[in-house]
């Protein structure tokens, strides 16, 4: 078996523990603990017991508690626990769903237990939790607030429960495609993908893959510019995008008119690809943060031009203060810049050195 990696520093996840730690919530030996939204942590390993479980959505970190034998999926449900901890997103429609679902899978008399940032909105958090469900408390660490609910019996708002339960399910975005909220750019077309697409030459054939494929929009632009393509597949690290992306990428072939072999993946691409690809299309992620972390982007790249065939060919949009110059003329013969426009560059690339 290998040897677990060192756990990163998280503060909020420190914090989220306290009310156990100080025995304002008090777990019995046999509880059944949920986690929504889990990450690896010090903490985590620390207080997790056996049969704790997590959901997470995201690749990297889902990837990150499974090294740590934690035990996680993708989603949980049909089941019910005595404490469901929760480190709500950021965005406030997705949080409130996250919120819904943990009184939904909270069991009668479990506590529904969550921590934010204060810098990151944990006031109006806290009210939507309340809104909910009766509070029980709440407590502070780390410039974090950690609130929970009092034991649940029933009396919930469950009218309201219904109503943000609803807000996580595939909606049209102002744009017409199917989206959820949280994804990426997901009541929008991005501008940087919407630059790509126009750029995008139609004689692009064969197998296509999409780094990144978020809800479709640029795999679904592959359908409708190129007719040589002939399969594609689209590769997420968020889970939650890939049903909008699969009814996205159908309605774009009944626009074509003709089939095309799709396959979308929950995949990090950060950690190469299973196929290779006579093109790659992508706008890869710059952050997992606020932070820019341009080694994101490079990483896509390095996958791309070791999934390419022989005369596969790469295109691209970034930001055009991301330093992808120097990684992509390491890597490819040809590396041609085709638009600048609005803070974005257009980059293509071929001939993968040997």
């Amino acid at each position: 078996m290998s040897p677990v990696a060192a756990a990163p520093v998280d503060d909020v996840l420190d914090a989220l523990f306290l009310p156990l730690e100080a025995g304002a919530l008090r777990l019995s030996a046999d509880a059944r603990v949920l986690f929504l939204r889990a990450r690896d942590g010090f903490r985590l390993r620390e207080m997790a017991r056996p049969g704790w479980r997590g959901e997470q959505s995201f690749k990297p970190f889902a990837a990150a508690l499974e090294r740590s034998r934690f035990r996680v999926d993708a989603r949980v449900d049909g089941e019910h626990f005595d404490l469901v901890l929760v480190l709500p997103p950021r965005q406030r429609d997705e949080a409130r769903a996250v919120f819904a679902r943990a009184v939904q899978l909270a069991a009668p008399g479990g506590v529904v237990l969550a921590c934010v940032p204060n810098a990151e909105g944990a006031k109006s958090a806290q009210a939507d939790l309340a809104a909910l469900a009766k509070q029980g408390g709440q407590l502070s660490k780390h410039k974090c607030r950690v609130f929970w609910t009092a034991p649940l019996d029933g009396s919930h708002n469950a009218a309201l429960q219904a109503e943000w339960l609803a807000l996580d399910a595939p909606q049209r975005n102002a744009a017409g495609y199917w989206s959820r909220p949280g994804l990426f750019a997901w009541d929008r077309i991005d501008v940087a993908s919407a630059l790509l697409a126009a750029h995008l030459p139609h004689d692009l054939a064969g197998h296509v893959a999409d780094l990144g494929v978020g809800y479709g929009y640029l795999a679904s632009e592959v359908i409708a510019r190129c007719p040589g393509v002939t399969a594609l597949d689209g590769f997420e690290a968020e889970q939650r995008a890939l049903e909008p992306a699969q009814r996205n990428l159908a309605e774009a072939q009944e626009r074509a008119g003709r089939r095309v072999a799709v396959a979308l993946h929950w995949h990090d691409v950060t950690t190469g690809l299973p196929g290779r690809y006579d093109a790659i299309v992508s706008n890869p992620p710059f952050h997992q943060g606020r932070a820019d972390q341009p080694e994101l982007g490079r990483a896509f790249i390095a996958a791309a031009a070791k999934a390419l065939t022989p005369h596969g060919q790469l295109w691209l949009v970034a930001n055009r203060h991301l330093p992808y110059e120097a990684t992509l003329t390491a890597l490819f013969s040809e590396v041609r810049a085709v638009a600048d426009e609005g803070g974005f560059k257009v980059i293509t690339a071929r001939g993968v050195r040997a």
